[in-house]
């Protein structure tokens, strides 16, 4: 991060730190006109922050010192800016509706073949949505279960929920990711193996927790219809393992392919969004790619000061390194988004939880901050609470939309008022004289006095469609992105979650052998509790 630009923010910031949001919309009548930008189908407000015009041009020149247009180009173009892993970052190409539009990678344009398994999971979709598509024993396919971690997880699993208003409600989706065996087999318990789908979700067709969740998995299927041969008529694979997808029985005619361009996280319009496209169809899902396009260009092309991703972005910096805000909190005002906060912690906190630079030195300034939330008004109960009279400083981004897919009397004008009601009491709070003049007892007022100035940016679409879902998806991958680079750090790869896998490979067989673990094996802590277990399993210790 460019200490002498980061200097002048910090100078900034003592200057200002006591001036309040309220003080800024006071000697500002066309505030909210001023902070307030547009982009593909969504308004962000993000007045109610703890900014001047004077903050924000020193957060965009932060931008320019972190040469940040010529990285977004980089990775646009092809360039394998994923240094650690030697990958080009492409999911962009996944959504690239340019006509004609080409996108090279080691000197082979990839669109061809972004187009080709679009194609294909198209046709399959429509074959399956349309009954043309049968299980082995001459049944529709009724229920869609997607097997896959992580990547291959939360993203379809969110957006499938995200986009329920346009799916095929005769075709129920289930999501299974958790090696604990729980999560299968209550998926199990509620679907009839004649009219069910496998989808097994993995790059390799070596991932632990997906491929043991896929052999049980195929095990209940030929019990329950009592032969191998139903296998590849109740499984299809998104992977690159030809060998191993061949070998577990599924036909390869039947394998959906994506690249090591595209991280687990970012891959949802690739085909680890097969189950979507079931789900809501080939036509929406278009929709939804389009609607990545229309934010990705806008990312690419738009004037920094007018550049979503990027002022949200930078206010995030702000907050994280100027203020010190430890976490943010996303909270959607719509139900169908209830599980994107936890698709956002992934998103985030698997990219840029990183604790050394570019160059391998270690950081001195914090980066991946802690990104959590529930949809509104459930959380108004729940830890609302702490953001108002707590002592930490939680920017928060409200997300809402203007119309709902199911308007029931007054719902959704009650949840919109609280949505906009919520912002302007984190921004100007409530005084102690304000409560004296309601006649609040005077030994109350100091517990019903809210501070306010706490900053908040808002989100606004007309309505939650598959265009305006999958802007908003990309709206979050780019602001990370920019994150990544005015930290220097790289957002791409994720060396993190490698060590405990290895370890768990260790003790695995631990688990379960005849003999004990030798002396020495494990560390103290690591070898009593293995021991623990082998005893609650009658094993010797």
């Amino acid at each position: 991060m460019d200490r002498t630009v980061w200097s002048k923010i910090e100078a900034e910031i003592e200057a200002t730190k006591n001036v309040t949001i309220g003080d800024l919309f006071a000697s500002d009548p066309k505030r909210a006109r001023r902070f307030t930008v547009e982009a593909a189908g969504w308004t962000l407000d993000y007045s109610k922050n703890r900014i001047s015009q004077n903050t924000m041009d020193l957060l965009l020149e932060l931008a320019k010192a972190a040469n940040l247009k010529d990285e977004i180009e980089k990775m646009f173009s092809g360039e394998k800016i994923n240094r650690t892993e030697n990958r080009a970052v492409l999911h962009t190409a996944l959504r690239n509706c340019a006509p004609g539009a080409q996108v090279f990678v080691d000197g082979a344009d990839v669109m061809p073949g972004v187009r080709a398994v679009l194609d294909k999971m198209s046709a399959f979709a429509d074959s399956l949505r349309k009954g043309v598509w049968r299980g082995f024993t001459g049944k529709r396919i009724r229920n869609i279960v997607n097997i896959g971690i992580g990547g291959s997880d939360l993203g379809p699993a969110m957006a499938t929920a995200a986009l329920a208003p346009y799916s095929k409600r005769s075709i129920h989706c289930f999501f299974v990711s958790n090696v604990d065996a729980t999560q299968l087999a209550e998926t199990l318990r509620q679907v009839k193996a004649a009219e069910t789908l496998f989808i097994v979700a993995s790059k390799t067709f070596t991932t632990l927790e997906t491929m043991t969740n896929a052999r049980s998995a195929r095990e209940w299927l030929v019990r329950e219809l009592g032969s191998e041969e139903a296998v590849s008529r109740h499984f299809v694979a998104v992977s690159t393992n030809a060998g191993e997808v061949a070998a577990f029985g599924i036909d390869t005619a039947n394998m959906f392919e994506f690249w090591d361009w595209v991280g687990g996280r970012y891959s949802l319009p690739s085909a680890i969004g097969l189950p979507l496209m079931i789900s809501i169809g080939p036509s929406n899902f278009r929709k939804m790619l389009r609607g990545y396009w229309r934010m990705d260009m806008h990312f690419r092309t738009a004037p920094f000061s007018r550049n979503m991703p990027v002022v949200m972005a930078l206010l995030g910096i702000l907050y994280s390194n100027g203020w010190h805000a430890d976490s943010y909190a996303v909270l959607p005002y719509d139900q169908y988004l209830a599980r994107f906060p936890a698709y956002l912690q992934q998103l985030d906190m698997e990219s840029n939880g990183k604790g050394v630079d570019r160059d391998g030195k270690k950081v001195d300034y914090a980066t991946g901050p802690v990104e959590w939330g529930e949809p509104g008004t459930n959380g108004q109960h729940a830890f609302y609470q702490l953001i108002h009279q707590g002592t930490r400083l939680i920017p928060c981004d409200f997300i809402g939309f203007c119309r709902s897919h199911n308007p029931i009397g007054d719902h959704h004008d009650k949840l919109c008022a609280n949505l906009f009601a919520q912002t302007a009491a984190l921004a100007f709070g409530k005084s102690a004289d304000a409560c004296r003049a309601e006649g609040v007892p005077e030994e109350l007022v100091p517990f019903k006095t809210f501070e306010g100035n706490r900053p908040t940016n808002t989100l606004l679409a007309d309505e939650l469609s598959p265009a305006t879902f999958g802007a908003l998806v990309a709206l979050y991958e780019h602001k990370i992105f920019v994150q990544g680079v005015i930290w220097n750090i790289f957002s791409f790869d994720q060396w993190g979650v490698q060590l405990g896998k290895v370890l768990a490979g260790n003790v695995l067989p631990a688990l379960s052998s005849a003999e004990p673990p030798a002396a020495g094996v494990f560390d103290q802590s690591t070898d009593s509790l293995v021991r623990r277990y082998r005893a609650a399993r009658g094993l010797a210790v």
